[in-house]
């Protein structure tokens, strides 16, 4: 198989732990405002397996890039969180260029009623986690 012909791996990964009390969330490559509607409806649709003070983990270390068409979704999930109980955001941000407004968005959407913790590392929001 060529390097042209590889799949491309999707821009995100949604699913729930429901022992931890976790939304997971990771996003790969450059993620388009369709991929975030995605991503945001499905994860909208595990949150009734989550009970009330859950941990949403974004992992942006594979993220190369996100279209501000993007903004809209993010909000509405983050709007959804809020409404099913979240207790605290775990972002990792590797680079603090790739915080993609995820600051600015959380203290607009989750105020101060919402923890907001980022790690430098996926390993180190894990151990976070315990």
């Amino acid at each position: 198989m060529s390097a042209l012909s590889q799949p491309v791996p999707p821009a995100f990964e949604v699913r729930i732990e429901p022992a931890r009390n976790l939304l997971r969330i990771v996003y790969r490559g450059h993620v388009t405002a369709a991929a975030a509607q995605a991503m945001a409806d499905r994860a909208v649709e595990l949150l009734p397996g989550l009970r009330p003070d859950f941990t949403v983990l974004t992992d942006l270390t594979g993220l190369d890039a996100m279209d501000l068409g993007c903004v809209p979704h993010m909000t509405r999930l983050m709007e959804s969180c809020k409404v099913c109980g979240i207790g605290t955001t775990m972002r990792v941000i590797p680079n603090p260029r790739k915080d993609i407004g995820l600051t600015i968005l959380a203290n607009i959407h989750y105020g101060s009623s919402v923890s907001i913790v980022t790690h430098r590392s996926l390993a180190e929001a894990e151990a976070a986690l315990g």
